[in-house]
């Protein structure tokens, strides 16, 4: 049998400002178009589906469609929520989703309310067992674990110690005629972080173990982490990565989605699909004149641009104005001014304000006659709606 494994689809982010809507489209497209030409028999979706817990209606939409597409080629759908996601309102359309065919888990379960979704692969007669964690906070694990392993709340120890009872219990209905599957939002420990992560639910108190997970789970997959990867684990524990750079920190990632066979003997064959849509992200670096001769080089890409010159009055605009795709301007720190604060001397007193900006001026390490001809304009308006008013 067939699945194919996602996760990481922040759909709503944005990037300095830019919505990202129509790339996002453009990759979820290319998604189901795997999906349908590999006739894969299910999609799990392993969290993030959005990148707010209140996403827009646009990216509402843009995410239904996808999974009612998904949901066109035949495949079982099966998505859980992530940090990103609000998992009340995942729980609250699960109802509404069921009835077209898609399995959505906001909440952790336990086996016989949804933690463990059976199915039947259309194409082989294989029977299907897949675990289902959505991402448990520090706040929520003793909840979790009461509910789903029936864990006491005094014998509860660390966060990874319940989400180990959490997968125990569920993966504990496994069966050894069936292709057995582990879909879970979490960071596994020693994982590497994509780039464009939440840190403050990625640190070490919100890691598990990859031992966590069972041996005879013939695959587990896994979301949370931007990088596509494999941990190393008794059975095959798989981070699919974002199917796009989210934010810069992701430009260099190989971006993928991944077509995973196996059977109730055999170990997962795991195939990476190249996901190609969606627009690049470059880190480019060079003097103002340098960087404008290569602006057809850059083509389509969003940029984050490392100027190798001072800062100077309109250095920006003439970045952006040539090359309207550069979100980030900065100043390569080797080029950066050193700054010197403008120590009280005794005699300030008797400085104008244009002799006061001009020395903070000096210590910064600007130089420019526009700067300051700025400053005085302003300082006469100021002063002259100051006599007025």
């Amino acid at each position: 049998m067939k699945l194919l494994h996602t996760s990481d689809w922040h759909v709503g982010k944005t990037l300095k400002g830019r919505s990202r809507l129509d790339e996002q489209r453009e990759v979820l497209a290319q998604v189901v178009a795997v999906a349908r030409e590999q006739q894969v028999d299910a999609v799990l979706i392993a969290g993030d589906l959005y990148d707010s817990s209140a996403p827009s209606a646009a990216a509402q939409q843009l995410v239904i469609r996808g999974l009612l597409a998904l949901r066109d080629t035949g495949a079982e759908v099966i998505a859980i929520a992530g940090n990103h996601d609000h998992p009340a309102t995942f729980d609250a359309y699960r109802p509404l989703m069921a009835a077209a065919g898609i399995t959505l888990v906001g909440t952790a379960r336990d086996a016989e309310s949804g933690g463990v979704v059976n199915f039947t692969a259309r194409s082989t007669g294989e029977r299907v067992n897949v675990a289902v964690l959505p991402f448990i906070s520090q706040r929520y694990a003793v909840r979790a674990a009461q509910l789903v392993a029936s864990t006491p709340a005094e014998n509860s120890g660390a966060y990874d110690e319940l989400v180990r009872e959490v997968l125990a219990a569920l993966t504990a209905t496994f069966t050894p005629d069936a292709v057995n599957v582990v879909m879970a939002h979490l960071t596994v420990t020693g994982g590497a972080l994509g780039g464009g992560e939440r840190p403050a639910q990625s640190i070490f108190e919100y890691h598990v173990p990859a031992a966590a997970f069972p041996p005879e789970a013939h695959y587990v997959a896994l979301g949370h982490l931007h990088r596509r990867q494999r941990m190393p684990a008794a059975c095959p524990v798989v981070y699919c990565g974002a199917p796009f750079a989210v934010d810069f920190g992701e430009q260099d990632n190989t971006h993928v989605v991944c077509l995973v066979q196996a059977t109730p003997t055999t170990p997962a064959r795991i195939t990476d699909v190249p996901i190609t849509a969606g627009r690049r992200l470059r880190t480019v670096s060079g003097t103002v004149a340098e960087l404008l001769a290569r602006a057809v080089e850059f083509g389509n890409d969003y940029l984050r641009v490392y100027v190798r010159e001072a800062a100077r009055a309109g250095l920006r605009e003439d970045i952006t104005d040539a090359l309207p795709n550069a979100l980030e301007v900065r100043i390569d720190p080797e080029f950066a001014a050193v700054v010197n604060p403008v120590r009280p001397t005794a005699d300030r007193a008797d400085h104008s304000p244009a002799e006061l900006f001009a020395e903070y001026c000096s210590s910064v390490g600007v130089e420019d006659s526009r700067v300051r001809s700025l400053f005085d304009q302003l300082h006469d308006e100021i002063t002259t709606t100051g006599t007025h008013g």
